[in-house]
């Protein structure tokens, strides 16, 4: 099955652990709400290796609660991605056995590639049982 949402940040809070030569390590604190077939509010910790050319690399960890269609609960995803030339390109995967509530048992994932944006549109592949 599929779920259409849109997210917004509404904070993000980052700072340095650890500075090299060409580079930098941050943690950040991210909120978003969630819009449409998943609704919610998410808060995300990111970990970032930031280069001296723009780029970078993130992990990250994030618990959405809300509800997916008519099912409540909460969720936690797992974030990879990378920052080139301007767009993201991260890739979200539900942790298994994460889920809460009438969302226990979902899996899924989800695919984002973007600029810069007010609001981001995702598609959540999902399977619950």
């Amino acid at each position: 099955m599929t779920a259409e949402t849109t997210f917004k940040v509404t904070s993000w809070n980052e700072s340095p652990y650890d500075e090299f030569d060409g580079g930098k390590l941050t943690r950040a604190t991210v909120k978003k709400v969630y819009t449409g077939e998943l609704q919610g509010e998410g808060t995300v910790e990111y970990l970032m290796t930031h280069r001296a050319d723009g780029t970078a690399d993130f992990v990250g960890l994030e618990r959405i609660v809300g509800s997916l269609g008519r099912r409540a609960g909460s969720v936690v995803l797992r974030h990879e991605g990378s920052f080139v030339a301007g767009t993201v390109r991260s890739a979200w995967i539900v942790i298994p056995e994460s889920g809460t509530g009438e969302l226990h048992g979902l899996s899924g994932k989800i695919a984002l590639e973007t600029g810069h944006q007010e609001e981001y549109s995702v598609t959540l592949e999902y399977e619950l049982p």
